[in-house]
């Protein structure tokens, strides 16, 4: 149910009470507006429409807030209404803590699941003179600043020029002796010709007692491909959304059948922090393959087909669409991986 819909309802359940007698009022409102709850409120959306009412029709408006309470209750699509202040309607829509996943990544962006869990914690990172080792530890540097602390980076030895240059590995790493904590199954042979992404990827994805596998699958864009599953997962997002808008609807969080993409969704806050705490960014690897597979089945249902007309369904899957992508391009930008829009 969309805002503009909930409006409707709201106003057709003014307009039963007072049909009814419930209220005695001379004039209807011509709209009611709704909008997220304000301070104290709850719920998906909030409006103040009682208070309105309330001195036509003679009633407080707590009292006007809850008949128009129990009518709403009946209708389909509103999970529960609460009564708040001196007489707000908070009302929270079926599927309502979804849409809220949802409207809160859409808020967020790129920065969802970020945290002031480590703010003001400077965490000394000391990787092995080798080049898995120093993208590991420049990856789990991203991530523990998104997480609020302050990270330090060292090495025995300056980063080669060409790791710098073309897997992004930073320059400003304090040389000074120090014991390896990061000293993961060193790269079989060098990555740099796969690029900086794919180069990345590889010596990410697998966990970092696993050896790496550093060869052209990382290039191919197929399916059996993590990496193209995940970019082209996230470029298809970004395409609906443009399409979408040239049909002239745009994404609006409502309820969706897609629960294990909701559950991986909800999942990326806990993520971050596990990889944050676990020097592990593999753990954030595995999860945007695992957003990404279950984006995939959604993409083809985004679109209205043919003479179809865009619903409330179709804006609330876009919603969700454009939400997983955000997700996408947020972690792979925390690997320092390039998220394009088209591929």
């Amino acid at each position: 149910m969309t805002p503009v819909e909930l409006s409707r309802t709201v106003l057709h359940a003014v307009r039963r009470a007072v049909d009814e007698g419930e209220l005695a009022v001379a004039v209807v409102p011509e709209r009611v507006v709704v909008a997220p709850p304000g301070p104290g409120g709850c719920g998906d959306y909030a409006t103040n429409v009682a208070l309105q009412l309330a001195r036509p029709a003679g009633q407080p408006a707590p009292a006007v807030a809850e008949l128009l309470r129990t009518r709403l209750l009946r209708t389909d699509g509103i999970s529960d209404v609460v009564v708040t202040g001196p007489g707000f309607l908070n009302i929270s829509l079926a599927g309502g803590a979804d849409a809220r996943l949802v409207r809160d990544i859409l808020r967020a962006g790129p920065r969802y699941g970020h945290s002031d869990a480590l703010a003001g914690q400077t965490i000394e990172l000391h990787a092995a003179p080798e080049v898995r080792a120093l993208v590991l530890m420049d990856a789990v540097a991203r991530v523990l600043r998104a997480q609020g602390a302050r990270p330090q980076l060292h090495c025995t030895r300056p980063p080669e020029d060409a790791w710098v240059r073309v897997l992004g590995v930073p320059e400003d790493i304090h040389v000074r002796p120090g014991r390896d904590a990061l000293r993961p199954v060193p790269a079989p042979v060098d990555p740099t010709p796969l690029g900086r992404d794919a180069a990345r990827w590889a010596l990410l994805h697998p966990a970092p007692h696993d050896r790496p596998r550093i060869g052209d699958e990382h290039l191919v864009q197929r399916e059996s491909n993590p990496l193209f599953r995940v970019r082209y997962a996230h470029a298809r997002s970004r395409a609906v959304v443009r399409n979408a808008a040239d049909l002239g609807f745009g994404p609006e969080p409502g309820p969706v059948n897609a629960s294990a993409l909701h559950q991986a969704l909800a999942d990326h806050p806990r993520v971050l922090a596990a990889t944050a705490a676990h020097r592990a960014p593999d753990r954030l690897a595995r999860h945007l393959v695992a957003v990404a597979d279950a984006l995939a089945p959604l993409l083809p249902s985004v679109l209205p087909l043919g003479d179809e007309k865009p619903s409330a369904a179709h804006r609330a899957r876009l919603a969700l669409a454009e939400a997983a992508g955000t997700v996408l391009a947020g972690g792979l930008s925390l690997l320092g991986i390039d998220a394009p829009a088209h591929l």
